[in-house]
């Protein structure tokens, strides 16, 4: 199985940088993080039952567990892609969709005559059939190896899709969520427990924290992170 510290070490690097800068790194290990995730299983309302499995193995994949935090599961990442998918970003809420639609550049953003939530189905649809040309079986059944070969050929367009798409573009929408999901505030369903906060030692929603940015810098913030429902 591969060392996820890689992964881990990728996320504090570039994700979290400010936060380092500001003394907020150095959170102690969340070995009892697991107990305050969500335990019940997901009622999915977007997700069908194959793109359930392809996203649960998805999430696990990419965000495992270690002495850090929980696996992706455990942290609702995927329940944070059935409510984001689902609702009202998902669906195109304040996206332009009127066209005319032609090829952008990288720097021009979100460029598809798609929603979201239509540009997720048809990427999970489109991988689905070259997994099981490639190897015959769905995502969630293939190796720890393999998972990781097909995430990097999904980015680097390697893989053909037969859907109109680009693999690329489908994997920066699977990279978006699970980073949302992971550090988002728990109201949005990810991030259960704040597991996600607590490893990068972010404080949470307070709006008196510039003082704090001096106080503790270069020092380990000691504080539980406070979310949308502890400040209302």
């Amino acid at each position: 199985m591969p060392d996820p510290q890689p992964r881990r070490r990728f996320l504090r690097d570039t994700l979290i940088g400010a936060a380092a800068g500001a003394g907020l790194a150095g959170t102690p290990p969340l070995e009892a993080a697991a107990a305050q995730v969500q335990a019940e299983p997901p009622a999915y309302t977007f997700l069908t039952p194959a793109e359930a499995g392809f996203v649960e193995a998805l999430v696990d994949h990419m965000v495992p567990a270690d002495r850090h935090s929980p696996q992706g599961t455990a942290i609702g990442i995927n329940v944070y892609f059935d409510r984001a998918l689902g609702g009202n970003w998902g669906q195109g809420d304040r996206l332009y969709t009127q066209g005319p639609w032609k090829q952008g550049l990288p720097g021009q953003g979100y460029q598809l005559a798609l929603v979201p939530a239509e540009l997720f189905r048809i990427g999970a649809q489109a991988l689905e059939a070259h997994l099981q040309r490639t190897y015959g079986k769905a995502y969630a059944q293939l190796p720890d190896d393999q998972k990781e070969a097909v995430l990097h050929a999904l980015e680097k367009n390697t893989i053909a899709f037969d859907s109109g798409i680009r693999p690329s573009q489908f994997f920066a929408l699977l990279y978006q969520l699970v980073m949302e999901g992971l550090f988002a505030d728990p109201a949005y369903g990810g991030n259960a427990g704040k597991a996600g906060w607590k490893l990068i030692g972010f404080p949470g929603v307070i709006a008196t924290h510039a003082v704090n940015i001096v106080k503790f810098k270069n020092r380990p913030y000691p504080f539980t992170p406070v979310s949308i429902a502890d400040a209302s």
